[in-house]
């Protein structure tokens, strides 16, 4: 089971990244974009590394085209990352974790745990 929590509609967006009290990686993709399944694992092992930090969650465009609307999406994938109900940040496709995590972290810290036999998702 994924770490990252699909989004189907307004309703559920508005209550798990907008009133979150923690910060929020959405994941705007499709099922049929090839770049969009090669972030999938990185965004997977990210959620658990960031686990009480940040929560993750992603938006299938195609099936919610009215949220994907509303935040100017216009490709995919698209990441946007959200704090106090507001998107503070983001990038457009394929991008390696080290620069996803040098974002996130400046808005929740670092998702690095000095103890973690396996190593950071990001860092090794």
């Amino acid at each position: 089971m994924s770490a990252v929590r699909e989004i189907k509609n307004e309703a559920e967006f508005d209550k798990e990244v907008l009133k979150s009290d923690r910060p929020v990686l959405v994941d705007f993709y499709a099922t049929w974009c090839g770049p969009c399944r090669m972030m999938a694992p990185v965004l997977d092992g990210m959620a658990v590394d960031y686990e009480g930090k940040v929560k993750f969650a992603k938006v299938n465009v195609d099936d919610a085209p009215d949220l994907a609307s509303k935040y100017g999406i216009r490709g995919v994938p698209t990441m946007l990352i959200f704090k106090d109900g507001r998107a503070v940040d983001g990038v457009v496709g394929f991008t390696p974790p080290r620069q996803l995590k040098a974002k996130l972290d400046g808005v929740a810290g670092s998702c690095c745990d000095a103890d973690e036999p396996r190593g950071c998702c990001c860092c090794g």
